[in-house]
């Protein structure tokens, strides 16, 4: 995937650690579906609470994108694109929404990290995201769990 001109100066900066490679490169990004959500989820990133997120395999699918994979090096942006960070990805496992570990959810680093903290949240993420492409939310939906680590984060700040 070719790097975006909006972050490519970040990439830039990223690549003069020589860490960086861009054959590599997954994806430029922000968490959630709204302003707040992504800023937050973010700022939990940067403090090194989040190391984990959760995607409909679906969506993967729709965007026609295949699933990341270990060694994928991504940037994440607040919600007003702003590049934050880069995280590689070190393991993602698909299973169905409904059989999400209370480890992965407690690795997510959402709320108070555990399961039902998770469920809750995430229901009515994926809830919404499947209303907005005429689907509907299934608690045996495929999901892709990923795993990550941050591998460059130029300086400690707010996601806002």
């Amino acid at each position: 995937m070719r790097i975006p001109a909006t972050v490519l100066e970040f990439w830039n900066a990223f690549a003069a650690t020589g860490v960086a490679d861009e054959q590599r490169f997954y994806e430029s990004f922000a968490f959630g579906d709204s302003e707040a959500l992504a800023n937050d989820l973010a700022d939990l990133v940067l403090s090194g609470v989040k190391r984990a997120t959760t995607g409909a395999v679906w969506s993967y699918e729709a965007e026609g994108k295949r699933l990341p994979g270990p060694g994928d090096q991504s940037i994440v942006t607040n919600w007003n694109g702003r590049p934050l960070c880069v995280i590689e990805t070190t393991r993602v496992d698909v299973v169905p929404f409904n059989q999400v570990s209370a480890e992965f959810a407690a690795v997510e680093g959402e709320g108070d990290g555990s399961l039902s903290y998770w469920m809750e949240g995430h229901r009515r993420y994926f809830t919404r995201e499947c209303a907005r492409a005429g689907r509907d939310f299934n608690e045996d939906m495929l999901v892709a769990c990923e795993r990550f680590k941050v591998v460059y984060q130029p300086t400690v700040h707010s996601a806002a």
